[in-house]
């Protein structure tokens, strides 16, 4: 038994715990000599990343379809991936050398996923892999932004799950309304991996209530609570 591996990353990942370790190894590493993790944050890789990231599982139905908005150096797509291997995973990333990274670490821990270069708010990028059943997004953008860019990749009546931190609330509050014009409902936080992970990971759950051509949000003239 590798005993660099948390206790609480054995009960989140179970048998794959192991895999996550590569993944750690990886980005303490490669990722830090790449610059895609600072060296600050190696000593909190498992807690405030890793584990921030793998909890959120718990909202994802099996063998969904996900989409991964700006998956950077893997987050939270990688311990997505890795903590179910059930789910069909799209990681989603603009920038090529992250591209590169994230392909390397899929082919390196053999992980059943989909890498793919562009933006989420690119017409070409939402009719080439929209449709998804949740899109997931870790410290990208402001809500309002997040989910102009991410709704159109749902389909109708799926979600978007945004990782925020202590500010989420005043987020909802400030945005509820933007949110509403492009097609999302009622905002709600929901706090994933209580009891295990401390602290919980705080996520933003929106659900696509509009249908029609991605990238295209139609009134539906109800009103608003």
């Amino acid at each position: 038994m590798d005993s660099t591996i948390p206790t609480t990353a054995r009960l989140v990942f179970g048998e794959r715990a192991p895999i996550a370790g590569e993944f750690v190894g990886l980005l303490a590493s490669h990722g830090v000599e790449r610059g895609l993790i600072g060296p600050r944050e190696v000593d909190r890789l498992w807690d405030r990343h890793v584990l921030n990231s793998a909890v959120v599982n718990e909202l994802i139905p099996v063998g969904a379809r996900v989409i991964d908005v700006g998956s950077g150096a893997g987050f939270p797509g990688v311990p997505l991936a890795i903590a179910r291997p059930d789910l069909d995973i799209v990681l989603l990333e603009p920038m090529a050398r992250r591209v590169e990274w994230l392909t390397e670490v899929a082919e390196a821990l053999d992980l059943p996923v989909t890498v793919e270069r562009g933006r989420a708010e690119e017409k070409v990028v939402q009719r080439r892999i929209a449709a998804a059943d949740v899109v997931t997004a870790r410290a990208v953008a402001p809500l309002a932004r997040l989910s102009e860019w991410c709704l159109p990749l749902a389909r109708s009546s799926g979600v978007l799950l945004a990782l925020k931190g202590q500010t989420a609330a005043d987020e909802i509050e400030r945005d509820r309304a933007a949110i509403s014009k492009v097609g999302g409902g009622e905002p709600e936080i929901v706090r994933c991996g209580e009891g295990v992970v401390d602290p919980p990971a705080t996520v933003v759950t929106i659900e696509r209530v509009e249908s029609g051509p991605p990238g295209v949000a139609r009134k539906r003239g109800r009103k608003k609570h």
